[in-house]
């Protein structure tokens, strides 16, 4: 062989063909990663950086009712279907309406129920607990939910309930010169419903279970970063210590005399009777389940706090919900009565100003799907194993279906039927996972604005600023200052 066709492998030489090989590789994967394999047409999008996607991006926040900044400007740029990728994984976003109905109905043949890993990490969602969460699992869990948080049980028992405890959280907070509300309308929830789920007592209990589930609200969809001081971590020790609570709960409820526990009649109750029914039922399910009940029976809280904001800014809209639950009062042989169910249903106006919150609200700005194989729509393959972002918040903020959609405006519902409701409102999901507790939120927001519109007189004294990332956000807070009617 001719020396001057030899090659001499000098340590320089190698490492240079090496940079030259990881060089490769690297752009081999990027490009992987930004063209996916699909049996067919991906929808327009970006995934973004390996790894990280657009994760970033999907976080920062916009400072309006509107839709998120990340969403909104995708729409305008590739349409309503776009894809891209948030903490590792492959995502579809869907803001049509028309696409959101089809993926409901298709609940149990080409999709199922999901998380993203980070939130999948604080509520403990292995990937056989999604498969499962179907069939019989999900009938059960809406029957039981209903049955402490239906309709019946509003009529039977809980309107008094409620009306009892919303006077006596607002009659505290009139003892003091202003409070934030923001915190003190989600200690309410979590320590009124925790009592509904399992017999909580906040004022003889030593553990404060609305704290933990403050925290997790707060950090659940923060970035996740398992970082000691950040937003994340705190929630997962939030997470771990209300877990820790349940568990010791659920351990001595089981060891209590048979007679001790059937004369509770709760949540909690029930569930353990129906161990020996349901074959799927242990007590890590029943401490799961009391465990995502609990942080999910708190979503009504933004719309009650952003609810404060608009009447401030919207005196007409007080004056007239003020009028309709005065009436109510005059008609009344006793005033300090309860309220009653029919008075409930003829809560014209408040029911209004219900819907137009949370139409605004979108506390659940968006809902998580998996396919489980190949599923096509509309031109566009998603392919098997990806997740699709169903966001609910584009119909209600869309300007063809509701004129001047960020205005507070709730006569817009004024002579909508009930099925023209139901098509453009959907803030409690749609399909066979329809949220279970929508009536007892309606009903807990209108008890609650009859209370404070009839009893008591208030005033926003500071805070209010908005911001969604992608959730809805306060800032600060709002601070508001009560004080009892004569």
């Amino acid at each position: 062989m001719d020396q001057s066709e030899s090659v001499m492998w000098t340590p320089e030489l190698a490492i240079a063909a090496a940079v030259v090989v990881v060089i490769g590789v690297t752009q081999y994967l990027i490009y992987r990663w930004r063209n996916p394999k699909c049996n067919g047409v991906l929808p327009p999008g970006s995934m973004g950086f390996p790894l990280i996607g657009e994760t970033i991006q999907f976080l920062s926040p916009g400072h309006t009712l509107d839709l998120l900044p990340f969403i909104k400007k995708r729409v305008h740029k590739y349409g309503p279907i776009f894809r891209t990728s948030l903490v590792g994984r492959p995502i579809v976003v869907t803001a049509d309406p028309e696409i959101n109905s089809f993926i409901y109905s298709q609940e149990g043949k080409t999709v199922e129920l999901w998380y993203l890993d980070s939130i999948s990490k604080v509520f403990k969602q292995d990937g056989e607990a999604r498969t499962t969460a179907g069939g019989g699992v999900h009938k059960y869990l809406r029957t039981i939910t209903l049955n402490h948080f239906g309709s019946e049980s509003i009529k039977a028992k809980l309107l008094a309930d409620i009306q009892r405890y919303v006077n006596k959280v607002i009659g505290h907070w009139s003892s003091q010169p202003s409070v934030e509300v923001q915190r003190q309308i989600m200690a309410m929830l979590y320590d009124f419903n925790a009592g509904i789920l399992f017999g909580y007592d906040p004022e003889k209990s030593n553990e404060k279970i609305s704290e933990s589930l403050i925290t997790l609200a707060y950090g659940f969809m923060a970035i996740p970063l398992n970082i000691p001081g950040t937003q994340y971590n705190k929630c997962l020790k939030a997470q771990k210590k209300l877990v820790n609570t349940f568990k010791a709960l659920v351990k001595e409820r089981r060891q209590a005399s048979v007679a001790t526990v059937a004369a509770r009649g709760d949540f909690l109750d029930q569930a353990l009777r129906d161990i020996e029914i349901e074959q799927f039922l242990t007590e890590e399910f029943v401490v799961n389940l009391l465990f995502g009940i609990s942080f999910a029976s708190g979503s009504i809280s933004t719309s009650l706090i952003l609810m404060f904001k608009l009447l401030a800014e919207n005196p007409s809209v007080l004056e007239e919900l003020t009028a309709e639950h005065n009436e109510f009062l005059k008609q009344r042989k006793d005033p300090e009565s309860p309220i009653t169910w029919e008075e409930y249903k003829s809560m014209k106006f408040t029911l209004q100003v219900i819907y137009e919150t949370l139409r605004l609200t979108n506390a659940m700005p968006f809902l998580l799907r998996r396919t489980i194989k190949d599923l096509n729509i509309k031109g566009y393959t998603i392919p098997a194993g990806w997740t699709i972002m169903v966001t609910n918040s584009a119909l209600h903020l869309n300007p063809r279906t509701h004129k001047d959609p960020l205005d507070f405006n709730p006569w817009r519902w004024k002579d909508q039927d009930q099925y023209s409701i139901s098509k453009n409102l959907q803030p409690f999901g749609g399909g066979t996972r329809q949220c279970a507790g929508a009536d007892y939120t309606r009903v807990f927001m209108a008890i609650f604005l009859h209370v404070l519109v009839t009893k008591y007189s208030w005033k926003k004294v500071k805070g209010g600023d908005i911001s969604r990332s992608p959730v809805l956000k306060f800032g600060d807070g709002i601070h508001v200052s009560f004080s009892a009617k004569a």
